[in-house]
């Protein structure tokens, strides 16, 4: 129990009021300035191409494993490049890569790091000037490696284009329901971001078939095919796939242009016309060309003189030399030889006459030949 000067002290002691400490301000720490260090190198020197900044795109992680690349996986990976053509697929390239590093199993390294140093060696002309020019260390895991060489090779507009053709397919004329179907898994497969749910890919491809074909499949469905679940859908398009030697083409006929056939449209009536007038022309050519024979052979004609036999003419005869006659001996023989050798004389006694007379170098006359002059006018 408290008395009263006990109860007064104590109220003094709290009411005394506190004691504030005087507050110092320190002094911030300053930094002694920089000073530069002099650049001692010559002018040679200052003018030399560096020699840093040949880092490679991609970051190989650390490997805490003694494991080097063999010639062996080296080749293996470069027997199928990617060059960077506008017809290749980069999507089937990294499918194969992937399928032939599946088969590289070794301890302490990660299969990821194995496609990371392997990669660069699967590419070729224009792909890997791609990757020579992208920033040093920039590609740090396989997905960033994927996810830009994706993207520098199958850029957007190429994935509308495969839209595009995915959404306007259709069965081609003279094509198997199994063509049709391999040649529309080819699209999807050309492009996997499609975005095309299964149930809009079965109707796709259902409405691009032809008649026969969507019979074929009702009848498999046993009635009509789009009442079937999607699963139930795809299981008939596959089992009808798999018997590639009902091809179920459509019959190729000469149709007149102005007869109608409830069967088959007018584009391919006009179509069927156009091939059989076709095989007719080339028919019609392979025969004229069997008929067209080399040319014969002309033999020249040979110069033989009447006077001599020799191989002249009878103008450039050296026997008739200097005889002022010598042009009518031609005319003369014309006219013994239309005289029908009435006086018996054949044509090798008048060719005698003619050498004898040639030799004696004197005129031809008429009476050395046997029979009067024939006139022109007779």
């Amino acid at each position: 129990m408290r008395t009263r000067s006990q109860t007064r002290n104590h109220n003094r002691q709290q009411s005394q009021p506190a004691v504030v400490q005087p507050f110092h301000l320190e002094e911030p720490f300053v930094n002694p300035p920089f000073v530069p260090m002099a650049d001692n190198r010559t002018m040679a020197q200052l003018l030399q191409a560096p020699t840093e900044g040949y880092e490679d795109a991609i970051v190989i992680p650390e490997i805490n494993a003694n494991f080097e690349l063999k010639h062996g996986l080296i080749n293996l990976v470069q027997n199928k490049q990617f060059f960077g053509h506008d017809k290749e697929d980069p999507h089937a390239h990294i499918r194969y890569f992937n399928k032939i590093t599946s088969t590289m199993r070794f301890p302490d390294v990660p299969s990821t790091s194995i496609k990371l140093m392997l990669f660069p060696f699967s590419l070729e002309g224009s792909a890997r000037i791609w990757l020579e020019k992208e920033p040093p260390r920039s590609i740090l895991t396989w997905d960033d490696l994927v996810s830009k060489f994706i993207n520098q090779f199958f850029p957007p507009s190429k994935t509308t284009n495969l839209r595009n053709e995915i959404t306007r397919f259709q069965q081609r004329f003279d094509e198997s329901f199994y063509e049709a179907w391999d040649r529309f898994n080819d699209l999807l497969r050309a492009c996997p971001h499609h975005g095309f749910s299964e149930l809009h890919q079965l109707d796709t491809f259902y409405n691009a078939l032809n008649a026969n074909d969507q019979d074929s499949l009702n009848s498999a469905a046993g009635g009509n095919f789009l009442d079937k679940m999607p699963r139930e859908c795809l299981r008939i398009i596959e089992s009808k796939s798999k018997v590639r030697n009902s091809r179920n083409k459509a019959v190729v006929a000469k149709v007149s242009s102005n007869s109608s056939t409830p069967g088959i449209s007018p584009d391919v009536a006009a179509l069927t016309t156009e091939v059989s007038e076709l095989k007719n022309l080339m028919k019609t050519m392979l025969i004229d060309k069997q008929k067209v024979q080399a040319p014969a052979t002309v033999k020249a004609v040979e110069q033989s003189c009447v006077t001599c036999g020799g191989a002249h003419s009878y103008k450039n005869c050296p026997a008739t030399d200097g005889n002022v006659y010598q042009d009518n001996i031609q005319e003369y023989v014309s006219q013994a030889a239309a005289a029908n050798f009435n006086q018996g004389n054949s044509t090798s006694n008048i060719n005698r006459i003619i050498k004898n007379l040639c030799r004696l170098n004197r005129p031809l006359r008429s009476h050395d030949l046997g029979f009067q002059k024939i006139k022109e006018d007779q």
